[in-house]
């Protein structure tokens, strides 16, 4: 039975299948009967939350008619109401772009319970013939999917019409790494570069560049050579922001190579000489790869920063984030179990690990063809010399 509540203040119920539903009425139609809007949620806490929203839209002038919202209005809602107390900051500015960039312009004013499939066929076909990428398209439909999913809970439409969309296919990402002499040429090179453990903790581990520009002495054990991922360094829109990794396999522990370790101490040595120089001047953040006076590195600047080495070892331009895939890449090579891999580089899963790194695996099965032919030919007995008793 319907929970009645107080006048105005709408009915709330759960239904046979177990989800939640709140009922609000918002007019009446030209026959003179009452217009209601139907909110659904997971469980009462969610649904009454989401009544009291409504409630609160209608009664400060904010609340419009289900019929009468259109793409522009709910997308700018679900932003506010829905996606920006769940998201990280940078997620969610990403969000709030491809919608404002992307779909707004093109579908803003369709009226949310009007949009089809075809309308948002058109868009990701206009998209791409702009010379958007196919990766970028496929975002923009990730973004537009969970916005029109909401709408659908939240009653204002039947069917996601994004479900009939179909975006364009996944591109295949290409993977850059260094060769075993290209890693010998740029560490070299780099050797005396203040920069040099940073680079080498790179190639080392296979940190991203917001986990290197994030990591703080206290997340480094030297004496055991281990190291705990807890925080990244990320741009915002407000700037420089530390923030906690995303998944609970992004939080990992990594054991250090000793060369790793090494240069890590004599760096330490470094910084806290450059503390000593600047003395009150020297902002501490407890990072490892802090500005001269202890500030946080500008991922942007690090970036430009690591090309200017690979000019100078004559090396090709290659992005920052490809000595990740290179330390994956020469650990596969060397037969490191895929698994070992994937918990190195935070990978939620290890088949996350093997799709990336696709293209080396028939240099694996060939590794592995030889190892088993080795198992499987006996070595040849020396022939018996002649007159010999058997």
């Amino acid at each position: 039975m319907p929970k009645r509540r107080g006048h105005g203040e709408g009915t709330v119920y759960q239904r046979p299948d177990g989800r939640w539903t709140a009922q609000i009425t918002v007019g009446i139609d030209h026959e003179g009967k009452q217009r209601r809007l139907t909110l659904y949620g997971k469980s009462k806490k969610e649904v009454l939350e989401k009544l009291t929203q409504a409630l609160y839209q209608q009664q400060n002038g904010g609340f419009i008619e289900p019929s009468k919202i259109t793409v522009e209005q709910w997308l700018n809602r679900w932003l506010t109401d829905y996606a920006k107390p769940h998201l990280r900051q940078s997620t969610w500015e990403s969000y709030e772009t491809v919608l404002r960039l992307h779909v707004i312009p093109t579908l803003g004013s369709i009226p949310l319970k009007k949009l089809q499939p075809a309308d948002i066929q058109r868009l990701y076909a206009s998209k791409l013939e702009s010379g958007l990428s196919p990766t970028r398209v496929r975002y923009i439909h990730v973004v537009l999917h969970e916005a029109m999913s909401q709408a659908r809970e939240s009653g204002l439409l039947l069917q996601n019409p994004t479900e009939a969309a179909k975006p364009p296919r996944h591109p295949k990402k290409k993977v850059q790494p260094l060769n075993p002499e290209q890693v010998k040429r740029f560490l070299e090179t780099a050797k005396q570069d203040p920069l040099y453990p940073a680079f080498l903790l790179a190639l080392g581990t296979g940190l991203r560049r917001g986990e290197i520009l994030g990591l703080r002495w206290q997340d480094l054990d030297l004496q055991k050579g281990i190291l705990q991922v807890r925080q990244s360094l990320i741009r915002t829109r407000e700037g420089l922001k530390f923030e906690e990794p995303k998944t609970e396999k992004s939080r990992r522990q990594i054991p250090l190579p000793p060369s790793v370790v090494a240069a890590l101490k004599r760096h330490k040595a470094w910084v806290n000489q450059n503390k000593l120089i600047l003395g009150p001047d020297y902002e501490d953040h407890d990072l490892v790869f802090p500005v001269e006076n202890g500030r946080p590195r500008d991922p942007k600047g690090f970036a430009e920063y690591f090309n200017r080495l690979l000019d100078k070892a004559g090396l090709p331009h290659i992005r920052l984030h490809d000595l990740r895939h290179t330390h994956a890449t020469l650990l596969l090579l060397e037969g490191v179990h895929p698994k070992v891999v994937q918990e190195r580089l935070g990978h939620s899963t290890v088949s996350i690990t093997l799709d990336i790194y696709s293209h080396i695996l028939p240099g694996l099965q060939e590794k592995a063809a030889e190892r088993i032919d080795g198992l499987l030919q006996p070595k040849e007995n020396p022939s018996p010399k002649e007159g010999t008793i058997k």
